[in-house]
């Protein structure tokens, strides 16, 4: 990340998400840009990240005196997680079978020591995995020579035979992403409430807003400038009826460009675009765009059916590449990444490794 786009230290506090184990996929981990300010703090999109929460599958395994280390992939990466035994973990379970007392075997009889060895025993079981079973971690991420890998603070083997626990943490990754993780950070003080950058993104949230609840296929400026005139009527009642007009531009002006700049943020995070470069300007919500979702689930189903994408499936780049000829030049390849998402989570289509789809 840019230093100058960087959240000064101070204010990462204010954001819930670094008090909390952030649920991201594996891959965004492992891209995930570290700070300039602090060593082990990164950032995904605005985010100020330390601390994450994995769910995945054991593909490698390493055994050391002090410590398991295990490779861990959740379908879109592998991250190694370094978990470190406490002194439970140190002692053999087959030394608590012979430490085993005649009278364990009463039937009937509570034995505090008998049950404490089954538990430690338990405990030794759900923290020793094979190749295969399913773990959960969480804790700091850390670079160790310049490898990403997750110091865990608790870990534990995952029971899932029929998958329930990987497709409810999959569901609710995915709801994280779509309602926090891709959501940019917005810290606004009551000083800098009046400042243009401050302006500019409360107009991009009302527009958002409204988009959101009234679930609009396409619009024009039109349709939402009225949205933003009450941004500037504080300004225009505070003025003394007296006062002689100040030369520069007007409410109305300003409106207008404000409001052109708050279209040029939504189109640049692709929440919405123009399928045609007209002078009506109408803009088309993305995800709501039923033809663009049709025109980008149709190109993975027949594409996915060659030799050449049949192994990994359709590349992201390639999809943008036909999309753009098949429905619009103008859609980019953020506006692309959120129908792919929309897709996903429809069950249209599944990511196969990162950056490729196919259907199933």
């Amino acid at each position: 990340m840019d230093p100058v786009e960087e959240l000064p230290s101070m204010l990462w506090g204010l954001d819930p998400i670094f008090s909390a184990f952030a649920r991201l996929h594996i891959r965004d981990i492992l891209l995930m840009p570290e700070s300039c300010q602090v060593p082990d703090i990164y950032f995904y999109k605005s985010h100020p990240i330390y601390k994450v929460d994995v769910l995945g599958t054991v593909v490698y395994k390493q055994e050391r005196e002090d410590f398991y280390s295990y490779g861990v992939d959740d379908g879109t990466g592998v991250i190694s997680c370094l978990c470190w035994k406490d002194d439970l973990m140190k002692v053999q379970v087959d030394s608590d079978k012979r430490e085993k007392e005649p009278h364990d075997d009463d039937q009937g009889a509570f034995n505090p020591a008998a049950e404490l060895r089954k538990l430690k025993r338990t405990q030794q079981s759900r923290c020793r995995l094979e190749i295969g079973e399913l773990l959960r971690v969480r804790g700091p991420v850390k670079t160790y020579r310049q490898q990403r890998e997750i110091t865990a603070y608790a870990y534990y083997k995952v029971d899932d035979p029929v998958m329930a626990a990987q497709i409810e943490w999959m569901t609710d990754v995915l709801q994280l992403y779509r309602q926090f993780y891709n959501k940019p950070l917005h810290l606004e003080s009551d000083t800098a409430c009046h400042s243009p950058v401050s302006s500019l993104s409360r107009a991009t949230n009302i527009i958002k807003d409204f988009l959101q609840q009234k679930l609009v296929s396409k619009f024009t400026p039109y349709d939402v400038q009225d949205l933003l005139q009450p941004l500037f009527l504080r300004g225009t009642e505070a003025a003394p009826a007296h006062q002689e007009p100040v030369a520069g531009p007007s409410a109305c002006q300003q409106l207008h460009h404000l409001l052109k700049e708050a279209l040029q943020v939504l189109q640049d995070e692709g929440l919405v675009y123009r399928r045609l470069k007209s002078q009506d300007e109408v803009y088309f919500v993305t995800v709501q765009d039923k033809d663009l979702l049709m025109a980008a689930k149709d190109i993975i189903r027949e594409d996915s059916k060659r030799e050449k994408f049949g192994e990994k499936g359709c590349h992201v780049l390639h999809i943008l590449s036909a999309v753009r000829q098949r429905h619009s030049l103008n859609v980019s390849k953020a506006a692309l990444e959120l129908v792919l998402q929309a897709l996903e989570c429809n069950s249209d289509i599944v990511s196969t490794r990162h950056d490729h789809y196919t259907t199933f």
